[in-house]
């Protein structure tokens, strides 16, 4: 079993979002290694929504056409598209979930990667503690 220690958001320089004559959404991005886990759109009403794909990565897609805006603060459900290059990779449906502030907290590590790390709390709970011993000075 893989533990992974932080969260991984990457930047999606380029994306696309397409719409159907029913008003439904489809957001076009490069694909990931991996399928998605329980992934979900967070979207603050504003420029940028969040897609977290797993527990372990997010993709930020920033400045979110204007026009665009209202039709997803509205949706229920989008559709994600991986492309690897021109060729699908995969489709999964996603549910949209309006935030008030999209929070990027971590660690930059390159212009389009942010690390977060796990609080002590969500590390013990990734590493399944069952018990914990204290040691050194008494306090």
């Amino acid at each position: 079993m893989e533990n992974q220690y932080y969260t991984l958001m990457e930047k999606q320089d380029f994306f696309e979002v397409i719409e159907n004559k029913y008003g439904e959404l489809a957001i076009f991005i490069d694909s990931r290694d991996g399928s998605p886990v329980e992934p979900v759109l967070k979207f603050d009403g504003k420029k940028t929504a969040l897609l977290r794909r797993d527990t372990r990565r997010s993709i930020i897609l920033d400045n979110i056409d204007a026009e665009t805006r209202n039709v997803l603060a509205e949706s229920e459900v989008v559709m994600i598209v991986e492309l690897h290059a021109e060729m699908v990779e995969r489709i999964y449906a996603v549910p949209v979930e309006n935030v008030e502030e999209i929070i990027l907290d971590g660690r930059r590590v390159r212009a389009d990667e942010i690390f977060r790390a796990k609080s002590k709390d969500e590390l013990l709970k990734s590493f399944g503690a069952v018990k914990t011993w204290i040691g050194g000075m008494v306090k």
